[in-house]
């Protein structure tokens, strides 16, 4: 008879993952509860596509929280999961303009003529409208990503 289970150590192996994070994997019930042979966790094949799926939500920017949620969607409906994926989307829209704002910012702070940058009168102002509450978009209301009607002339 053939063995096709594997130790926790053997699905870290396979999936690059620490056999800590596997258990925690389980405990959060991101990975199914296993059988125990001699008191050791032993994984069927289907956990390794388990813990891929966990790290590519993961790597597109999916907490485990969320991953949850997708996983338990996908079970109970095929396509609830669609609803999960458009709110990341428009999550990480948002994240990708506030990206395209800082990187703005950055750039016109390696053009500043001044050699000390906290002098310059652009990043006085810039420290001020944040000490404010004012979002990085209205420093550079023309920019990518600024929100309509945040112009200040």
């Amino acid at each position: 008879m053939v063995d096709d289970t594997f130790t926790i150590g053997e699905l870290g192996r396979r999936t690059g993952v620490a056999p800590s994070a596997l258990r925690y994997y389980e405990e959060i019930g991101l990975l199914a509860p296993v059988a125990r042979v001699s008191g050791r966790r032993r994984y069927g094949p289907d956990a390794v596509g388990a813990v891929g799926a966990v790290l590519l939500l993961s790597d597109v920017g999916f907490t485990l929280a969320e991953v949850k949620q997708f996983m338990a969607a996908r079970s109970t409906s095929p396509r609830s999961w669609r609803e999960l994926a458009r709110r990341k989307l428009a999550e990480l829209d948002e994240r990708i303009a506030e990206a395209q704002m800082a990187r703005l910012a950055v750039e016109h702070a390696t053009a500043c003529p001044h050699d000390d940058i906290v002098t310059c009168p652009n990043f006085q102002e810039g420290v001020r409208r944040r000490l404010d509450g004012r979002p990085l978009e209205e420093l550079h209301p023309d920019s990518p990503g600024a929100r309509p009607g945040s112009r200040q002339d």
